[in-house]
This record gives structure tokens, sequence and C-alpha cells, in this order.
């Protein structure tokens, strides 16, 4: 894209709405802008764009493929905002879980005590023996007329309810969700040895799937600005998706960027 674009701009505004107009404008020349959409077509599609800017004097109603050139990311006009949403949404709720855990699966004590002076008393030989002294003296009217310990104790099974491994392992399986959404090549597997290289390589078209859909919309709106403003705007894949010696990534040449 041209050096005078912001490309954190253009980036942010392409994939968190979905869409950029590109526009000539006395001040600024051929500029890249957010902007909104109204009217429709015989099929339903906006016809205009409408762009406010604080150093523009007026808002702006160019006509899309007249006065105007719109970019956009996907045939319905919409970002992908909502991926990044809801997995983070996932991952969050897991990793939240995973903490809550970890703080549960603590090893704990309830102690049963006859009276204050009691309670204190075993609060201090709890203190003493956490706090790692190799010896803890204590008195012994802890003890019943038999000798025996005059408390009762109750712990809980921190084995059993231990989870946090598996929910480390559903973060990871999220992610790699989040990464196949997106077009980011994974595992695409939780299996820890003997993995076939099929079976890493069985979901490199689903991958792609989103990306192609986004190249491809991206050059048709490319093609529009650069033939009604002489621009040189591109975009192309960042890595090509290959799978079994077929290219998916065949596309005319383009770099915003780059995907």
């Amino acid at each position: 894209m041209p050096e005078s674009w912001a490309e954190d701009f253009v980036k942010y505004v392409l994939y968190c709405r979905g869409y950029f107009c590109v526009i000539n404008t006395d001040k600024f020349g051929v500029i890249a802008q957010n902007c909104g959409l109204y009217g429709y077509d015989v099929y339903y599609r906006p016809t205009h764009a409408v762009i406010a800017n604080p150093l523009i004097k007026r808002n702006l109603r160019p006509k899309i493929g007249v006065d105007c050139a719109l970019i956009k990311l996907q045939p319905d006009y919409g970002g992908i905002w909502d991926i990044i949403t809801y997995y983070a949404d996932l991952m969050a709720v897991a990793s939240e879980s995973a903490g809550v855990n970890l703080v549960n699966s603590k090893l704990s004590y309830l102690l049963f005590a006859k009276n204050k002076a009691f309670a204190e008393t075993l609060k201090q030989i709890y203190d003493d023996v956490a706090g790692g002294k190799p010896a803890v003296v204590t008195d012994k009217n802890l003890l019943d007329d038999q000798g025996q310990p005059s408390w009762m104790a109750f712990d809980q099974n921190v084995g059993q309810n231990f989870i946090v491994d598996k929910l480390l392992d559903c973060l990871r399986m999220i992610e790699n969700m989040f990464d196949t959404d997106i077009g980011i090549p994974n595992a695409n597997t939780e299996k820890k040895e003997r993995l076939l290289t099929d079976e890493v390589n069985a979901n490199n078209v689903e991958t792609f799937a989103k990306c192609s859909l986004w190249l491809d919309e991206l050059q048709k709106g490319i093609r529009i600005a650069n033939d009604m403003f002489g621009l040189d705007l591109s975009v192309d894949w960042r890595i090509k998706p290959e799978e079994g010696g077929t290219d998916y990534g065949k596309h005319d040449s383009i770099n915003i960027g780059n995907l």
C-alpha cells in the first residue's frame, strides 16, 4: 500500500469493521478511510459510503464504484472481531477455571476443637508445621484421658478433584480451533505419540478455507481501487497453502501488509 497510508489503521478497520473505502480528497489525495454504508441496489448491496473525519471539512457520501472503491474482507461486509471475541471468551473461562481449580486443589484441613483456646492452639500447631519447623512442641492437655488426640480432622481427596491438566489441554484445543478458523496451520490433533503426517495435514483445506475467501474478496476491491485511482495495491498469502503438492494459493498478486 502507499507509504502515506497508516498500515495499522487500515488493518484495524479491515479486520474489525470488515471494510474500508478508498477515496480521492482535495487535501490528502487518495487515502483509505473508515466509513459507514447506506442505500441498496437491486441485489441489496450498499450503494454509498459515508465518511466522517474531523480533518475533512464535510461528511462525504461517495457512490461505491463511481466516486470511491470499497475493499471488504467478507462477502457479507462483516469483520472477524466476532471470531476473536468468541474464542477469547472460551479461553478466558477455561483459564479462570484452571486458576480456581489450582486454588481449590490445595490440601486443606478442617479441625474440630472443643473451645476457643483449644482452637488457637491447633492454629499455632498448623502454622508451625506448615512453616517447616523440624520439631513442634505442644501442651499434652490436647490429649484425652486415654492419651488420644482430642480433636477431629477432615481432609479432602485433592487428586480426585484436580483437573488443571485437562483444562490446559482444553485451552490448547481452543487455541487450535482458533488457528484453524483464521488460517494458521496447526497440528490438528491432541495425540502425543505415533502421529502421522497425514493426520497433521488433514485439516489443511479447512484451515485455509476462510483465508481463501478473504483473499478473493480483497482482490476484487483492490482491482477496482487500482483501476479507479491508478494505485498499485496488492495482497497475497504470507505462507501459500499447499497440500499434497496442490497449491491452493494460486491467486493474482496482491500486498495489504500480507494476510
